[in-house]
């Protein structure tokens, strides 16, 4: 008996706590894997959301999220694996697929603004930095009309490169957004050093809005904390019309949720322009 239990496969492995662990753990490893897999076949694409001016002006910009597809083509949302992956070589390269895409979406239409997300642990990535390069030299106008969201908490992550780094491409016409404000710990100091075009409100604010007391007064001080550093401010997870009510009231400049569309890998100037075509097919052929 003493001998089984020294031979016996221990529960948990070396370094991890608790079964728990060991379980997440395991559930990490094919997470990667999944997203390696899905990179190498190319099978990285970016699912559209719109972003409205609050005051009825149509499509201040689009949000392009990167989304795998599996081996059996379901399409994996981000938030399924960048908390796996942010870490790792393949987080680089999600974020190199996300901008490659969003890049090459902007060349093919000269009229858009798109937003793509990255994380502050690409700016030292040669990969990303070189297809920004790229495109700085042989398509300067579509760089132009390109928006980089970075997160509160990968900001955070190494202020001081970031600052330098939007410093650097600012100059060439790129902007930037601060991404899920307040959900992290942004030291307010540090926002004039930044000087971020674009503050978008962390979802957790905008839910039930129009009700909610605490939630009022918080998205109250962001949207004052946008305005005083003369920033465009965006309220996230806008879901329903009493919510999007009570932040145009309030005095945002743009609102992003389900309430107005979800995310489409079909891109939707796409769909409107097939529209426009078909109604002047209609007219013409009725007249």
């Amino acid at each position: 008996m003493a001998q089984n239990r020294r031979n016996r496969r221990p529960l948990v492995e070396p370094g991890l706590a608790s079964p728990l662990d060991a379980a997440i753990a395991e559930r990490d490893r094919g997470t990667v894997a999944m997203a390696e897999q899905a990179l190498a076949r190319g099978d990285a694409i970016l699912a559209y959301q719109p972003v409205l001016r609050s005051d009825g002006g149509g499509v201040a910009f689009y949000e392009g999220l990167i989304r795998l597809l599996d081996e059996t083509g379901r399409i994996i949302p981000a938030r399924d694996f960048m908390g796996a992956v942010d870490d790792r070589e393949a987080g680089r390269e999600i974020d190199c697929a996300a901008l490659l895409a969003g890049l090459r979406t902007l060349r093919a239409n000269p009229g858009l603004r798109l937003s793509v997300n990255m994380s502050a642990r690409s700016i030292g990535y040669p990969k990303w930095m070189g297809i920004l390069r790229r495109f700085l030299r042989k398509d300067p106008q579509a760089v132009e009309r390109l928006i980089l969201e970075l997160t509160e908490h990968s900001v955070m992550q190494m202020p001081e490169i970031v600052a330098i780094f939007m410093e650097e491409l600012q100059d060439k016409g790129i902007t930037f957004a601060l991404d899920d404000f307040g959900a992290g710990f942004t030291a307010f100091r540090h926002l004039k050093t930044f000087c971020f075009d674009i503050l978008k409100i962390d979802g957790q604010f905008t839910r039930s809005v129009d009700s909610d007391p605490d939630n009022q007064v918080l998205t109250e001080a962001l949207i004052s904390l946008g305005r005083h550093f003369d920033m465009l401010v965006v309220s996230e997870a806008v879901e329903t019309r009493a919510e999007a009510d009570w932040l145009v009231a309030a005095g945002v400049d743009c609102l992003q949720g389900y309430y107005y569309a979800a995310p489409s890998i079909t891109p939707p100037w796409a769909t409107e322009k097939a529209t426009e075509r078909a109604a002047r097919r209609q007219s013409a052929q009725g007249g």
